[in-house]
């Protein structure tokens, strides 16, 4: 292909009609939910980044491979599957966490491993008996999202965001200093199975839009350019939150208008935004040494 004609093309971006996708309710479907998941992906994912738990994520991500596969087979809501399969592995990791001497890391590596095993060979066995991809779980579909997961997203991140404002002083304190907490009196574990919990709801959320495989991406990378630049909770989440909505919104629309997988492209748009921060952080370390 010319490299001058794609340059044109790509360029052409910018003479778009942005107005023209909002006049197809799917896409202001989508976009409410892409807003949506940016926003809450980004702020429990600031927890995930200070604590240094981005394998958490991971985990609990993957994780809800079964409950898809179980939902599908049994003609239940996909979301409900999903969001049951995501809290059984908050709880067995738990539960593995006090009956076990081995390192929380370690069991969520276990949790994480067995339940997307079984989750891929689930999927697998019913393939071959209904014909059906369902690989837009694993990638995502935000462009197929119906009024009902409108609803069911709203609801989850709502829900959210609720318990992070009730619960962000004692989460603070647990993020940043967890045996200062427990001296304190703080229920440390029931926090840590908290923090689990809102991470199950922020994947069963974020599902449609990006799919299990790059909920991750969406979790950590806003809140890591974040990281780079301020080092206070508040802050770190308003600044990932930004990122996180900007990654959403320039995401779909170029899905819109070059036909490209809308979560790929809006976790390319987040990592070329951590690229930017990168660099600003770079620059300013080199100012500073210099003074």
């Amino acid at each position: 292909m010319n490299p001058h004609l794609y340059k044109m093309n790509f360029l052409s971006f910018f003479h778009y009609d942005l107005k023209e996708p909002l006049q197809y309710t799917f896409m202001q479907r989508s976009l409410i939910v892409a807003i949506a998941v940016g926003l809450l992906c980004s702020i429990v994912g600031s927890y995930l980044m200070v604590q240094r738990l981005a394998l958490l994520g991971d985990a609990i991500s993957h994780s809800v491979m079964p409950g898809l596969a179980f939902a599908f087979a049994y003609k239940i809501p996909i979301i409900l599957g999903a969001l049951i399969a995501a809290i059984l592995s908050t709880l067995i990791i738990a539960w593995l966490n006090k009956a076990s001497p081995l390192k929380e890391d370690t069991l969520i590596g276990i949790v994480f491993a067995t339940f997307f095993a079984l989750g891929i060979i689930l999927i697998s066995l019913i393939q071959k008996e209904n014909k059906i991809d369902l690989n837009h779980f694993l990638f995502g579909n935000i462009l197929g999202v119906t009024l009902e997961d409108v609803i069911a997203t709203s609801i989850i991140c709502s829900s959210v965001l609720i318990i992070i404002t009730f619960l962000y002083k004692e989460l603070l304190f647990y993020t940043f200093d967890p045996l200062g907490a427990e001296a304190l009196g703080l229920p440390v574990k029931q926090l840590n199975f908290c923090l689990m919990a809102l991470v199950a709801l922020t994947t069963v959320a974020s599902m449609k839009a990006v799919g299990v495989v790059l909920v991750l991406a969406l979790l950590i990378i806003p809140s890591a350019s974040a990281y780079l630049i301020v080092s206070q909770l508040d802050q770190l989440m308003t600044i990932a939150s930004t990122l996180g909505i900007c990654s959403s919104i320039i995401g779909m629309y170029i899905s819109y208008f070059y036909n490209i997988p809308s979560g790929p492209a809006i976790v390319m748009i987040a990592s070329l935004f951590f690229c930017c921060t990168l660099i600003i952080y770079k620059i300013t370390q080199l100012y500073s040494s210099k003074n």
